[in-house]
Formats: structure tokens, sequence, C-alpha cells
């Protein structure tokens, strides 16, 4: 889910997925100020509506917004038109394949005596399928913020119900790009919930808290790379379409070391279908439910997105003909859930640790890991997360 809040004082998808991607591991490094946080991004979320910012932005501000999600960095051959692809890319998301629901849905909510122009409006629509329609922040400013969390709730499937906060919208609220994203999926191999029994989870050298720690014993693919010290796994939800990869740093390798290395390029090598290998493994894995929320202002004003939060410097005049016109507010919030059916972006057998012959392979997820949904067809990153502490 994410949310830009606009305050008034008076092939070419394959380039944008490659962006996409890095720009998710650059906002993880951003936000790795503190390092004893979970993390949960959707970054198509928010490449996507910071993109339909750009269709009204100009000057300073739109090389801003360009630069922040590293359009910049492609070039017009490569990428053609930026807003086509968008369209492209979010049509094909939002095709849904037997066994998981992924769809993405953004919004335009415009005062309804704001002067939007009307260009700007039907480009959203074509380009990014936005759904338009005005709402009275000046008169009716906690109805319109209830509005919107309804709307949020709806697109979600009740999963997020209070994305706007009290006093987050206000009567100086002009227009509202929102955007929401939804996962749900099945494991291809689901676990056994008896299986499942709790155990310690390493959140520091002297630190333990208890896990729901669920098992099952298969074959799936899996590899180590010796690069970054990491155990990568693949577990695919049904119809093998879209897998999430387990990235499990050897203990003494800091989360930190792994996301500096991070890129698109050294992502699609490590987790490349002909270097994995095909293996029975054990595999033991929290059960989490994750619900994350980010102010979103200092982190895109880090990336060098300042003039869009200044009143007397963003340029937003391809949106509307009034002056003044500037962000006041960037919010993301995603919700996951991860259990032995499955995944949702919303113990009678006992299990011997050690002491075991080692005929088998082990990935044991019992201390600090990122975690990631993919598409294995075309590498589209769809949610990116890392977990530190239950």
């Amino acid at each position: 889910m994410f949310i830009v809040i606009l305050h008034s004082s008076f092939t070419i998808m394959d380039p944008l997925m490659k962006l996409n991607a890095n720009f998710a591991f650059k906002l993880l490094r951003t936000l790795d100020d503190d390092t004893s946080k979970n993390v949960l991004l959707a970054p198509l979320s928010i490449t996507s509506i910071l993109a339909m910012t750009l269709l009204g932005a100009k000057g300073t501000t739109a090389r801003q917004i360009s630069q922040t999600i590293s359009l910049d960095k492609c070039s017009s051959d490569e990428c053609g038109d930026v807003h086509q692809g968008f369209q492209s890319l979010l049509n094909e998301v939002n095709k849904n394949d037997a066994g998981h629901i992924l769809k993405t849905t953004n919004s335009l909510l415009v005062e309804k005596t704001s002067h939007v122009r009307a260009s700007f409006i039907d480009s959203c629509r074509k380009f990014y399928g936005a759904e338009i329609e005005e709402l009275d922040f000046q008169g009716a400013t906690e109805q319109s913020r209830q509005h919107i969390n309804t709307w949020v709730a709806k697109k979600t499937e009740g999963k997020i119900t209070e994305l706007l906060s009290p006093g987050s919208v206000n009567s100086n609220t002009r227009l509202v790009l929102a955007n929401a994203f939804y996962f749900k999926g099945y494991w291809e191999k689901p676990f056994n919930k008896e299986d499942t029994r709790e155990m310690p989870f390493k959140v520091s050298k002297n630190k333990t808290k208890p896990v729901q720690m669920m098992f099952q014993k298969s074959t799936f693919k899996m590899t180590y790379v010796e690069e970054i010290s990491t155990k990568i796994l693949l577990l695919p939800y049904t119809g093998n379409v879209l897998n999430m990869i387990i990235m499990l740093p050897d203990e003494h390798v800091e989360l930190s070391m792994l996301k500096k290395k991070m890129t698109y390029e050294k992502f699609v090598e490590w987790t490349s279908l002909d270097k994995v290998n095909e293996e029975e493994v054990e595999v033991f894995l929290p059960r989490f439910k994750l619900e994350e929320s980010y102010d979103m202002n200092d982190v895109l004003c880090k990336l060098g997105m300042t003039d869009a939060f200044e009143e007397d410097r963003a340029n937003f005049s391809g949106m509307s003909s009034k002056q003044g016109l500037f962000l006041s507010k960037v919010i993301h919030k995603g919700i996951v859930e991860v259990n032995e059916m499955g995944t949702k972006v919303a113990a009678a057998t006992e299990i011997v640790m050690m002491g075991e012959p080692p005929t088998t392979n082990r990935f044991v997820v019992d201390h600090p890991f990122l975690y990631t949904l993919i598409d294995i067809r075309s590498k589209r990153t769809l949610f990116f997360g890392q977990f530190i502490s239950p």
C-alpha cells in the first residue's frame, strides 16, 4: 500500500523492472538506519505512484522525482515512453494465474474546488488505470479521510483498515494519489500444521525470541553463494510462477553487508534457475505476520527528492493551474503473513535439531534474513523485506 497526499497553499517492461528492483534495494539500504527493525516494501507500489506524480511535475521537481526512482538511468531508446511502460507492467501484474491473487490499483482523489487539469486526470486514467473521485477536503476533512481508508480497506480485502491516521489530511489537502497492493498465495508444497512447534529465533548474538517454526522435508531449489556467505531457498506458490526467495546469511554475516552488495544484476545472478540446485532439504521457517508503516518524507528527501515537499519550490504545474501545490505526506504501509498454507500481503511431531546424522540438507531460518516475492519468469520484484525479530 502506498499513498501520496498533496497539499496546496492557496519490451519496455524489462528496464522498468530492473529500475524497480534497484529502487527497492536503494530504499532498503536507506531504511537501514535502525538495523533492529523489520522491513516490508512493495516497490512497484512506490515507483508506480511516484511515476504517476511525475505526470504532473515540471522542471527541477520532475528531474528529482525521476532521479529518485532511477528513471534518469533509463535512456529513451531503452525505456521508450515511461508511462506506457508502467501501463504494460501494471496490466501484466494484474493478470492473475491460478493459485494466487495479485492486484495493484491506483486512485486519484481530488478536492472538488481545485483546478486539476483534465489532461492530467486523463493520463492517470489511461496509463495507471486510476479511479477518479472528487472529495470535499475543505468542508468535510474527516469524512474524506475515512472515505480514503474505506477505499484502502476494500482494495486490500480488509487487511489495511487505517492507513490515514487522524490529522493526516486537512482543509488544505487538494489531491490524494493512492495505490493499493494485495497478494495472497498458497504454497505449492504446504507445511503441515502438526509439525509447527515453538523454537528460539536468534535476534542477535545475545538475544533470542520464541517463534512458531514451521517444518517440512521435501525437494526445493536451493543454493549457497560464497560471495555473500548466504544460503538461498526458493519456495514456490501454486502454479510455480511466483516464488518467495529466502536469503539467509551465515550467522556471523550482517544483513547490512548483504544489502550493500545487492543490485538487480547480482540478485538475478544469485537466484538464476540454472545455478540453483533442486535437492531434498529440511526447511525450518518461522510463521510470521508483519505490519509495517513508514512516513517516507525523510527517506525520499535523503534520496534527492526535496523540492516536491517545499511550497515555494515544488513545481506541479502540469497537474494544476493553481500555484503552491506541494507534497505534504508520503505514507507506505504493508502487511505480510506467512503461514503453513501460504502467504498473505496481508505440535504432534517432535523435530530433533541436534544429534541426527546429516542425511539431508538443512535450511534453518532461525536468525535474521531477507525475503522477496518474485515472478520467476520475468524476475519482477513484487515485495521485499527483512525479518529481524518476531
